[in-house]
């Protein structure tokens, strides 16, 4: 809703100014004019497209062909000066053999034999009876089948249908007030038009270092190319008459992240960042691209591990530790601009400095200044084992519970391990008892940092007094 209002002011707003000239035709046999196109990460675009129109006075129908397969054509917005729009259609119904076929229905056609050995032609004239899971044909009075056997028999049509087109086309019976060449606007919704952000990032463990680069994916499945087009991606879930809620469950390794509140120095709209392409592009039908937004060297970043159990519930043997990576993205730590959503790849050098995938993991929408700890995979030689020492009924509803949780560690050097203790939400449950100090980020964890040295484990005992 509130991007079709946004659209509505939009029109408005271009109605009451001048409309530029088109520049360059942007490929040949392309009819688009001056595209541009504002692609959000919901599968929905704005496209609007300058075309130079050479309108008669009077009623006149006007094609639009090369308009997206996937228009929405109740979004569409025309403006033509001197001209109001009385009718629009969107013919979607391309030209393809199936579908010439499946119109010649009633109608006569011919069909060219060959004969394999000789060559020679044969030519007669066939009724199309049914185009049902085949083609039945009426052949001066006998009904015969045509089947794809590979033998060389093709089919002549006398014309092609007026509703068949050859590109996804729009049109549109317009009023004009005179006659004479005019710039026309038309704005529409699509589907089939994606972005979403790609990171690769690379860790220097010792230098307590990343280096980030952030691409953009550019997507297009909407059966139309773009060509020459400005681009402008927005980043944000605009609404959308389609939203629902949907169950989306949790992840084994969820990105933690600690929302900032640093303004971005980059364009907004509304409460949407925006992300220009610097230059014009061509975005083919049927193609992926990828266009670089973000090069940060040095930025602040450290590894660490996490650790989560389940309600607090026993392990028959240890479990690894998440591997985390642990950075900012505000100002000072070195990267300094909001995030859009999207997959973090981690690469760290071996002994050879070859940079080495280790991992990766997704992040949402991330305002700048914001902490993020983003796991990356399972460690080898960090493992935590929870164990439930006793568990004591106290009355009908309360329970006493002791836990146990050893952390062992065979690196060659000293490691800090997260260890969060989850479910306590699901009932009234207090620590009564620690072998160490915790804290309650929210109502349902408990959290320690536990140091562990190098070759070595570390023991962290707790009480639980929980009431149903």
């Amino acid at each position: 809703m509130g991007l079709a209002i946004a659209m509505i002011a939009a029109s408005g707003a271009l109605a009451q100014q001048p409309l530029p000239a088109p520049a360059a035709a942007p490929a040949a046999g392309s009819a688009q004019g001056d595209v541009s196109v504002t692609i959000y990460n919901n599968d929905v675009a704005l496209v609007q497209d300058v075309r130079q129109l050479d309108l008669a006075n009077g009623r006149v129908r006007q094609s639009f062909p090369d308009v997206s397969a996937q228009i929405r054509p109740e979004t569409v917005s025309l403006v033509v000066p001197d001209a109001t729009i009385v009718e629009q259609n969107f013919d979607y119904d391309l030209l393809s053999p199936s579908s010439l076929m499946e119109k010649a229905v009633g109608e006569t056609i011919t069909l060219v034999r060959t004969n394999p050995a000789t060559g020679a032609e044969t030519r007669e004239r066939a009724r199309v009876l049914a185009v049902n899971g085949g083609v039945v044909l009426d052949i001066a009075g006998r009904i015969e089948v045509l089947r794809d056997d590979g033998l060389p028999v093709r089919a002549v049509f006398d014309r092609v249908p007026e509703s068949l087109r050859a590109r996804p086309t729009l049109s549109v019976m317009l009023a004009s007030t005179r006659s004479g060449t005019r710039p026309a606007r038309l704005s529409y919704l699509s589907r089939g038009l994606g972005w979403s952000a790609d990171y690769v990032a690379l860790f220097d463990d010792k230098a307590g270092k990343i280096d980030v680069q952030g691409w953009i994916t550019l997507r297009n499945t909407s059966g139309t190319t773009f060509a020459n087009a400005k681009a402008l991606l927005v980043a944000g879930s605009v609404g959308d008459e389609n939203d629902t809620e949907t169950y989306t469950p949790r992840p084994r390794r969820p990105t933690r992240t600690r929302a900032g509140v640093e303004s971005a120095a980059r364009e907004q709209l509304g409460d949407y960042y925006l992300y220009p392409l610097a230059e014009r592009t061509t975005i083919a039908d049927k193609q992926t691209k990828q266009v670089s937004f973000l090069d940060a060297k040095g930025a602040s970043a450290t590894s660490g591990y996490r650790f989560e159990n389940g309600w607090l519930g026993t392990g028959t043997d240890p479990r690894s530790a998440q591997s985390v990576l642990r950075f900012a993205n505000s100002g000072s730590a070195g990267l300094g601009d909001a995030l859009p959503a999207g997959v973090v790849r981690v690469y760290i050098r071996d002994a050879r400095g070859q940079p080495q995938f280790t991992g990766e993991n997704r992040i949402d929408h991330t305002p700048q200044g914001s902490t993020i700890a983003l796991p990356t995979g399972d460690a080898f030689d960090v493992k935590v084992q929870p164990v439930v020492v006793s568990r004591t009924r106290i009355g009908d509803t309360r329970w006493i519970t002791k836990m146990r949780y050893r952390v062992s560690n065979a690196r060659a050097r000293p490691v800090t391990v997260e260890l969060a203790q989850a479910g306590l939400d699901w009932t009234d449950s207090r620590v009564t008892e620690e072998s160490r100090k915790s804290e309650r980020p929210n109502a349902g964890t408990a959290e320690w940092q536990v140091p562990v040295p190098a070759n070595g484990e570390s023991v962290v005992t707790a009480t639980f007094d929980t009431r149903y």
